[in-house]
């Protein structure tokens, strides 16, 4: 077996908050005078682990705390063999929060575009927005997308059991503009979120969408509208929405012929990089380095990346797997 830290990838989901460096977390913690109980494993429900998050979220105060932990995600990624990512980070909330509607973006971009040059990877940035929140703040969000070319994408995340309908002319205005538009679904309701994310969040991807397989019509959507998922194993785990990794759905979307591919969603929290991610999956089911180097292909495909970037990633994938 083939080593899959050398494996060109590219990451699809991560949430930035979720990513930040235990230590750089203590630190934060401590200058802030924030209680954030260290924790890396399962969570008792999505509760628990909003609020642990929300600790950690408050930490971040000051342009230099979002520029490091920016610039540390592409040093955790680059080490993984990472050479694209698109990070998701609820920018409009943290502006909200601050009293500063652009400057955790700005400051976010400055770390990422330091990282960038210093350790050798690609990142773009997609724009979260917690579905209970207001339909002003989600155009704030598109705002900033609009600003900013970096960000490639807006989208819904939180509880899905909030609509997507009012939002309708938000998802509208960013596919006129050219911004993508990428859903949380399908990860703690069932395949009508997912149907919902396709038809009225006029998604391009589904973040998880592992609750399709309640419906095959739902699936047949996804496979004829070729939308890709998100799937994130680990984090599912740690969540409690999946009892076990060998339980986990993954095997049989695809089956059913979906375009899946693998992420991490809140490695800081499971503990888990995007390379144990593929290592895992492997040794769960089985699978060869030639499905592994499909799982690769299947991300960069799906990916907002720069068309040359695709074909020079391709290549690098066809290298790997060739074994030259």
């Amino acid at each position: 077996m083939r080593d899959l830290a050398t494996l060109p990838k590219a990451h699809l989901h991560v949430h930035l908050e979720s990513t930040v460096r235990p230590g750089t977390a203590a630190e934060l913690a401590d200058r802030y005078g924030v209680d954030v109980p260290a924790h890396t494993g399962t969570f008792d429900g999505f509760g628990p682990f909003a609020a642990h998050n929300g600790a950690v979220r408050d930490c971040l105060r000051e342009p230099g705390d979002f520029a490091r932990i920016a610039y540390e995600f592409c040093a955790e990624e680059a080490a993984q063999g990472t050479r694209y990512a698109e990070v998701t980070f609820t920018a409009a909330a943290h502006g909200e929060r601050l009293g500063d509607p652009d400057m955790p973006l700005e400051a976010v971009l400055a770390g990422l575009a330091a990282g960038q040059t210093a350790h050798g990877i690609e990142c773009r940035v997609i724009v979260d927005h917690p579905r209970r929140r207001s339909v002003q703040r989600f155009e704030d969000s598109l705002r900033l997308a609009r600003q900013h070319p970096q960000v490639v994408a807006i989208g819904m995340a939180g509880a899905e059991d909030h609509a997507l309908t009012p939002f309708a002319a938000v998802f509208r205005a960013a596919r006129d503009a050219g911004i993508g538009l990428v859903h949380h679904a399908g990860e703690s309701c069932g395949a009508p979120s997912v149907a919902e994310a396709v038809t009225v969040g006029l998604a391009d991807r589904i973040g998880h969408g592992i609750r399709a397989l309640d419906d095959p019509s739902v699936v047949a959507m996804l496979r004829d509208r070729a939308v890709p998922l998100e799937v994130c194993p680990s984090s599912n785990v740690a969540l409690g929405l999946v009892e076990s990794l060998s339980s986990h759905p993954l095997p049989l979307l695809v089956d059913a012929g979906l375009t899946v591919t693998l992420n991490t969603d809140i490695p800081s929290s499971t503990g888990t990089t995007l390379t144990e991610e593929y290592s895992l999956v492997r040794a769960t089911f089985g699978y060869t380095d030639d499905r592994m180097a499909d799982f690769a292909l299947a991300a960069v495909d799906a990916s907002f990346a720069p068309a040359e970037l695709k074909t020079r990633l391709r290549q690098d994938i066809a290298t790997w797997r060739d074994g030259s």
